[in-house]
């Protein structure tokens, strides 16, 4: 539970050295951050038995960091950095092209604390004036500003989900409880969240509320009451806990689910038919008709159960009416993952870890697909890319419980061609194609340079067609048209890239891509063997783009996958 915390202070910590330009600090406390991001145990189990020392990258000035932030909850070092750069780190790393070294700079040169700070001096055109940064940069930091300030006061579902489900974890651990649920944005599995909301049946509800306000995650208590508390966590979200009768928490997970959309719809239901809902129940005068299961609610509204998924007031009430909601793809319809990242090129796991990791997850395949030419990502050339793949085949000549698919994530240049030669992709099982650089292209040239990838003869599969990164960078502007009806025409495979950051294709455009007969794929692009349990993220995004089984090749088996590729 309190990794992710005790990783997010040290990084914190190596942004603000950045600023100082102590390289090899900065570098130490990055890595040590990692190593702890990606622990499958508990840190603060590892300090009590003495063994920080013995993790990668941590020697004993970052083990007593850590020590003190498992005791404390902070870090005086940390603080003292913050005093000394008395600006909004945070906000300002928000906005894309901004690393510590600019805002240093900003800060020392203009002053710029804030976003507003940054905003005038842009508008003043003052930015344009320093070292490294011109008119053209200037323009575009104002660009990317607007876009910041409308990703303020949400936090990804990826960052957040495994934090809600730990604090579930406990609450279900106490005597007394009887059910415990999540419910909000983070249940419809949107993709940024706004808080955490709990919902709780128990004979206890005050030692509920006690244990909850008083869990180690907890920064602040704003309100505890009788049957509520809301809390301010250390990420600075804020987390609610409400406790419910047994027989009312059908009609309250699903109100407190939301969305506010579909509330709105389902009491105009209930209205004109001459009845009334709330988080209590629906209800015909006094009478109470349906509260105990959401899927009692429903039914006495006329409707099908919908997935929280799709609860966004987006058509799924009608189809539920007319009895047409889709079959959703089910977590656990994925046979395999078919982009991924090692070693070989900037992965931080080896092609034996992620096929280990694979195999315990019960997957039939998985492809490795490490970027070719791409030098910020040690990416491979024709010679070391034959080298992984006679590797590939010693694994499997070495196992049985899976099979290891020869891919590769082979990058577009700005015309759209690819960087590996035709007679390597030839040898290939699985070809890739993603966009890493040239993002600010005009709409029209970067349309062209993804309709030429897609009319590839070797393409398989377009990666994050988007291009875009949660609360960093904005996606490419895309004709969709143009690129689902091109997909189609092709038999390109569209990806839907299952890490945090990306979720790429986005919901609305995964319903848009089936709506015109596209395939899809949903992948976790993960460079560590954590990653691969991003899946799940990638599938939720293709529920709430209404997606089916059928609509996913990796819910195929491998003879039937291997024939649509061929």
């Amino acid at each position: 539970m309190q990794n992710k915390k005790v990783a997010s202070i040290l990084s914190r910590v190596a942004d603000y050295l950045e600023m100082d330009g102590v390289n090899f600090r900065t570098k130490a406390y990055r890595r040590a951050a990692h190593t702890i991001e990606t622990l499958s145990v508990d840190i603060a189990d590892i300090s009590g038995e003495g063994q920080l020392e013995n993790l990668p990258g941590i020697g004993k000035h970052i083990a007593l960091k850590i020590q003190e932030i498992l005791n404390t909850g902070k870090l005086q070092y940390l603080e003292d950095l913050k005093d000394e750069y008395p600006l909004d780190l945070d906000a300002l790393m928000s906005v894309e092209g901004l690393g510590p070294k600019k805002i240093q700079l900003l800060f020392h040169e203009l002053g710029i604390m804030t976003l507003d700070d940054l905003e005038r001096e842009g508008k003043h055109h003052h930015i344009r004036r320093l070292k490294g940064m011109g008119a053209k940069t200037e323009a575009k930091i104002l660009q990317n500003l607007e876009f910041a300030r409308k990703s303020t006061g949400r936090e990804l579902l990826g960052e957040v989900l495994p934090l809600a489900q730990e604090i579930k974890r406990r609450i279900s651990a106490l005597e007394g409880i009887q059910q415990v649920e999540i419910a909000g944005s983070i249940r419809r599995r949107k993709e940024t969240v706004g808080d955490i909301d709990i919902l709780t049946v128990t004979d206890h509800p005050e030692e509920v509320m006690d244990f909850f306000t008083h869990m180690d995650v907890v920064d602040e208590i704003i309100v505890k009451g009788h049957s509520k508390s809301t809390v301010r966590l250390y990420n600075g979200m804020d987390a609610d806990i409400r406790a419910f009768k047994d027989e009312d928490f059908g009609s309250a997970l699903l109100y407190f689910t939301g969305s506010r959309e579909l509330n709105i719809h389902l009491r105009k239901i209930a209205i004109s038919n001459k009845m009334k809902l709330n988080e209590y129940g629906v209800f015909k005068d006094d009478e109470c008709l349906a509260n105990k299961t959401e899927k009692d609610v429903f039914k006495v509204l006329g409707l099908d159960y919908i997935p929280p998924e799709l609860r966004e007031n987006t058509g799924e009430v009608e189809a539920a009416q007319e009895g047409k909601l889709p079959n959703l793809v089910d977590y656990n319809d994925i046979k395999g993952d078919l982009h991924l990242h090692t070693n070989w090129s900037d992965g931080k796991s080896s092609i034996n870890q992620m096929v280990s990791e694979a195999i315990d997850l019960g997957y039939e395949y998985l492809a490795i697909t490490d970027h070719t030419s791409l030098p910020v990502a040690r990416g491979m050339d024709d010679k070391r890319l034959k080298e992984q793949m006679s590797k590939i085949d010693i694994i499997n000549s070495q196992i049985d419980d899976i099979t290891v698919l020869k891919g590769a994530e082979v990058n577009l240049d700005s015309q759209g061609n690819l960087d590996i030669s035709e007679d390597v992709l030839e040898e290939l099982d699985l070809v890739i194609a993603a966009v890493h650089y040239d993002f600010h292209q005009e709409p029209e040239k970067m349309n062209k340079r993804i309709l030429n990838a897609l009319e590839n003869e070797y393409v398989d599969i377009l990666a994050h067609p988007t291009g875009r990164k949660l609360k960093e960078r904005q996606a490419y502007e895309l004709d969709f048209e143009q690129l689902f009806q091109k997909a189609t025409e092709t038999g390109t495979i569209l990806e839907v890239n299952s890490s945090p950051k990306r979720l790429d294709l986005k919901d609305i455009h995964v319903k848009m891509a089936l709506e015109h007969g596209c395939q899809l794929v949903v992948n976790t692009d993960a460079h560590h063997v954590h990653d691969l349990g991003n899946i799940g993220l990638g599938v939720a995004t293709a529920r709430r783009g209404w997606a089916e089984e059928k609509d996913i090749i990796n819910t195929l088996p491998l003879k039937k996958l291997l024939k649509l590729l061929n």
